[in-house]
């Protein structure tokens, strides 16, 4: 509303300079630009963010199995990991050597990551492995995938945002610029004879 009512007021303001007017103009189209711009960004961006993210989920789908594992023994060290899904949390699980079957029915045995503090021998918990029986993290489920696009959509928005505001504030600077140097000609020209007798001052 700022920007309708500068527009407005200096319209046939007497005192009115071009750089005013073009300032005023300036603060519409930009203010236009982050109420239609900035939100088709962000619906735009969350939109193929959760397209692409369902593509992958789907995939994952396909190529990722859930299995038993059976702990043989637990293993040097506990680890610190992320939570599932990439969420901000984060949980001490013990590290053990561990055999599991694969989907296409082979026998595995390696280090895994168990969810329990401590697991004895003979504790079974349950992995996701990969085609070829590879542990792999779990498919992202479509929750956390809305969540991914919609965090995308209002980061995409809140840039393209602060990108026109941006823009915005490189052009004042440089109209002010501009506005600094015709004074700083015009005082050049004119300031030596300010006040005197004559001068036509």
């Amino acid at each position: 509303m700022r920007a309708v009512r500068g527009v407005w007021r200096w319209r046939r303001n007497p005192l009115r300079r071009r750089t005013d007017f073009a300032e005023a103009w300036l603060a519409l189209a930009a203010l236009l630009l982050m109420v239609l711009a900035a939100p088709t960004a962000g619906v735009l961006c969350g939109a193929l963010t959760d397209t692409a993210l369902r593509q992958s989920a789907a995939e994952q789908r396909l190529h990722r199995h859930p299995t038993s594992a059976v702990v043989v023994r637990p293993a040097e060290q506990r680890q610190t990991v992320p939570e599932p899904d990439g969420s901000l949390g984060r949980v001490n699980h013990a590290r053990v050597a561990a055999n599991w079957t694969a989907y296409d029915g082979s026998w595995h045995t390696g280090t895994l990551t168990s969810p329990q503090q401590a697991p004895v021998a003979g504790t079974t918990f349950r992995i996701w492995t990969d085609d070829h029986g590879s542990p792999v993290p779990r498919p992202m489920d479509r929750a956390a995938a809305d969540t991914h696009a919609v965090f995308s959509g209002i980061c995409a928005a809140a840039a393209a945002a602060g990108f026109i505001e941006g823009v915005r504030r490189l052009i004042v600077w440089r109209l002010i610029r501009r506005r600094y140097e015709r004074l700083d000609r015009a005082w050049a020209r004119y300031g030596p004879d300010w006040g005197r007798t004559g001068a036509g001052s």
